[in-house]
């Protein structure tokens, strides 16, 4: 035994076995950090968002998506750190370029250089263009089917009542709608208010991407029975007494009534009864508006009539018969012989009647008369 061990070939043959058990021990020891040096590894980070570099005062940019997806790959301690801290960022630079269409390439920065990065999309193609504030009116708008039946929607306003819309020039000019839409529930028939949120939208009501400012408008919704506005006809009843009427006027001449749409608008007029026999004189009457059958209401409850008339006066004619009879002179003689002498010669000196016998008052004329009509009888 001590003669092998002092050959020098055995010591030779020991000192190799040892040798090759250190050199995998050592291997053994250092293999796991080896791994994680030399291992690499992928991943996706999704979501980044893309800053944008230009005049945004003058201009605006349209075409740049708001985010991408990052992949890196790499040394697996590297591709974790940036994954966890992600401070990373990606960008495009579009401070140079002029107004018009453009394909840029995006880029970041703040990532290893011993990272392979990729970015989804790599490059765009921009749209850089005059940047524009005009103000539009807001229409308000309402599906009419949730409204009761009997019930009209009378108008909508909304506050404020404009917005300015800011965006591309191309984008402002193709403008054609600046809708605030009112939603609720089915049997609406009172008035009421609501914010709606401001539409712009395209001639194919397609809506655009640009600010509005305020987003949102307070819409006021006014709804109220269904109405129509019908003319006054007046119908005389009733009999005058003494009195021709020449003229009637009345005011107002039409009156707005209310009610289910299918009974007002089988109306063409709406009638008012004149009692004739309450006219007496020429003023202004009131008399009541009767609402038809299915009529609700009417904006006005009495008519004013103004009536033109003449009185008839009635004449009572009375006649008087008077009888006279003459009566005889104190100075006449009773003829006594009958006129029967036809050649009987007249009185030379005929004596006249007194004067004042004729210019005697007319009761005394009756009285002579009497008396000569009672001597002849």
């Amino acid at each position: 035994m001590d003669k092998m061990m002092d050959s020098p070939w055995v010591l030779r043959i020991i000192a190799l076995i040892l040798a090759c058990l250190l050199f995998f021990s050592v291997r053994t020891e250092l293999s796991p950090l080896n791994k994680t040096i030399t291992s690499e590894q992928t991943t996706v980070i999704r979501d980044v968002p893309v800053d944008v570099f230009y005049d945004d005062k003058n201009l605006i940019v349209t075409g740049i998506p708001k985010t991408v997806d990052v992949t890196i790959k790499g040394p697996m301690p590297l591709v974790i750190q940036a994954q966890t801290s992600k401070d990373f960022s990606v960008f495009v630079d579009l401070s140079k370029l002029l107004i018009g269409e453009h394909n840029v390439a995006l880029k970041y920065e703040n990532i290893s250089d011993k990272l392979q990065v990729t970015l989804d999309p790599a490059t765009v193609k921009v749209s850089i263009e005059e940047k524009v504030t005009q103000e539009f009116r807001v229409d308000p708008e309402m599906n009419n089917r949730l409204i009761e039946q009997g019930y009209i929607l009378e108008g909508m306003t909304a506050n404020p009542a404009t917005v300015y819309v800011t965006g591309p020039k191309s984008v402002i000019e193709n403008i054609s709608y600046v809708k605030a839409t009112v939603t609720g529930e089915k049997g609406m028939k009172e008035p009421f208010s609501q914010v709606a949120t401001v539409k712009v939208l395209d001639r194919d009501l397609n809506k655009l991407d640009v600010k509005i400012e305020p987003e949102t408008v307070k819409v006021q919704v006014d709804i109220g029975a269904y109405s129509r506005e019908l003319p006054v006809v007046l119908k005389e009843v009733g009999k005058t007494d003494g009195i021709i009427v020449n003229k009637l006027t009345f005011n107002p001449t039409t009156v707005k009534v209310y009610g289910r749409k299918s009974i007002i608008d089988a109306l063409t007029a709406i009638p008012v009864e004149v009692d004739l026999s309450k006219i007496t004189e020429s003023k202004t009457y009131e008399f009541d508006v009767k609402l038809p059958e299915g009529v609700t209401s009417s904006s006005a409850s009495k008519i004013k009539v103004k009536a033109d008339i003449t009185k008839v006066e009635q004449e009572t004619t009375t006649t008087t018969t008077t009888t006279t009879t003459p009566a005889p002179t104190p100075d006449a003689k009773p003829d006594t012989k009958p006129d029967s002498k036809p050649d009987a010669k007249p009185d030379p000196n005929p004596n006249p009647s007194p004067p004042s016998e004729e210019s005697n008052d007319h009761s005394e004329d009756n009285t002579t008369t009497e008396k000569t009509e009672d001597i002849d009888s």
